[in-house]
């Protein structure tokens, strides 16, 4: 985490009166609503905005920045709150834009796969909107993200291995850029080469370069036929080489989700299961049954040449809820492993070929260390997380906690990967960019940055270093 101090704007009355004048009671200033918006779901400590205003559509919010911006008043957009790395703390003040009753689905087209929806719109509201049309959206980050959220921090999930992360399934925005105009990105054909590709660079920006509206997804037809599995396997070694060889083999697996022993022993716990306390996979397939039986088939035969033990199989829909049900509380399992501790949730990314290295040092520094760590991942594309359990509170646990998560990233960039494959970087782990990408890379992105946003309004301290140090908040050049 960066131990970077802050300079708070004063949000002039003007200002407040202005937004007020415009939004009614959908401006709050309430302390509660305040400290609610000033803080994720992640460890980190809150920093509550000046004012939060609730906006209805993309006209609303370009109003509110076009007021923002005539005050060179700090903007922070809003979802759901539930990003990881302090994406939503208004570290220098100002306006919390909430964009969460922004949630109708504008338009689905069920010949094209596609969809339009506002930023607000949750990932399962989408698909529970879409259960009858035969589509579904297959992002699925542990929590109940927004749209918005998942666009601007570019997350995946479970299914990332076969579908992709956000970066593959966003096909158009529409942006309030930060002087407030309205900008769309893209229309809906699923290529072209007509100019830079404005939705890449907003898809991942975490609010730092305006403010994401609506969105244009790619959807896919609800498969004919899901079989779902689990395994155990004795090493880790053993569970990340099966991986390998059915990626390798070019099977088109849904999902490849990892637990270590005592993921599985909390796991077990929380929601009541049996699994054997080992390294274990989760897998899902997708498809048509004979395609989904041949997959199957063939990745047990893998797992059992690297000693897994017998597949417990869940074909049936209930069945194959339960299991993914238990992965997606993961992060809460963990946390009655010591309950009355909070959780540092991170995560890195690395080949796939360097996947049971990362994984075997971080559980052995995990191991070495007087703290509790729980490592699971979606290792068909690398990417794994751990949860360490600290009190906050105790200087000594928050050094160690820090120590173990910069080691991990540290060992991660190493072996040729990223600080962050979905939690992104917001601020706290904005210390990690330079070694990441390099100081001119890092040049390149600032002056991207400055050329958008040249009073530094948009969602300051985040996602790109150095930049409170080049000029104050306002001041153009």
């Amino acid at each position: 985490m960066s131990d970077r101090q802050y300079e708070r704007i004063e949000t002039p009355e003007s200002l407040i009166s202005a937004l007020r004048e415009l939004l009614g009671d959908r401006l709050s200033t309430a302390a509660s609503v305040l400290e609610q918006h000033g803080k994720d779901e992640s460890w980190h400590e809150a920093s509550p905005p000046d004012a939060v205003v609730f906006a209805n559509s993309t006209e609303e919010v370009a109003e509110v920045v076009k007021l923002c911006a005539a005050h060179d008043v700090p903007i922070v957009p809003f979802g759901t709150g539930s990003s990881l790395e302090g994406h939503v703390a208004a570290l220098r003040g100002g306006i919390c834009i909430d964009v969460s009753q922004m949630n109708q689905i504008l338009e689905v087209n069920n010949e094209d796969l596609d969809c339009r929806v506002q930023a607000g719109v949750t990932r399962e509201q989408l698909n529970d909107y879409l259960r009858d049309t035969g589509l579904f959206f297959p992002i699925d980050p542990g929590a109940n993200a927004s749209i918005g959220g998942m666009t601007a921090t570019r997350a995946s999930g479970t299914n990332a291995v076969r579908y992709g992360t956000m970066r593959e399934n966003v096909l158009s925005l529409t942006v309030v850029t930060p002087d407030g105009k309205i900008i769309k990105t893209a229309n809906r054909a699923r290529k072209s080469s007509a100019g830079y590709d404005l939705t890449r660079l907003f898809v991942g920006s975490e609010g730092t370069l305006g403010v994401i509206t609506e969105i244009g997804l790619k959807l896919y037809g609800i498969p004919e036929a899901m079989s779902a599995a689990v395994c155990a396997f004795p090493t880790v070694e053993d569970a990340v080489n099966t991986v390998i060889l059915t990626i390798q083999a070019g099977i088109p697996v849904a999902r490849i989700e990892f637990l270590d022993p005592l993921q599985v022993r909390a796991v077990n716990n929380y929601s009541k299961l049996d699994h054997k306390e080992a390294p274990t996979l989760f897998f899902e397939f997708h498809g048509t049954e004979a395609g989904v039986k041949e997959q199957a088939e063939f990745v047990q035969s893998v797992a059992e040449e690297f000693g897994a033990e017998e597949f417990q199989w869940a074909t049936r829909q209930e069945d194959r809820n339960k299991l993914w049900a238990a992965r997606h509380k993961a992060y809460y399992a963990s946390l009655q492993l010591e309950p009355g501790k909070a959780g540092m949730p991170t995560d890195v990314c690395v080949p796939i070929s360097k996947l049971a290295e990362a994984i075997s040092e971080t559980r052995a520094d995990c191991d070495a260390s007087p703290l509790t760590c729980t490592i699971i991942g979606h290792v068909g594309d690398g990417n794994f997380h751990t949860l360490i359990l600290l009190d906050p509170e105790d200087p000594a646990q928050m050094e160690e906690a820090n120590r173990l998560h910069k080691r991990m990233v540290e060992r991660a960039l190493k072996l040729g990967g990223t600080c962050t494959g979905e939690h992104g970087i917001g601020y706290g782990k904005l210390d990690f960019m330079v070694t990441e990408h390099g100081e001119d890379t890092i040049a390149v992105m600032r002056a991207i940055k400055n050329a958008l946003d040249p009073k530094g309004l948009m969602n300051p301290g985040k996602l790109i270093p150095g930049l409170d140090i080049i000029r104050p908040i306002g001041i153009s050049h």
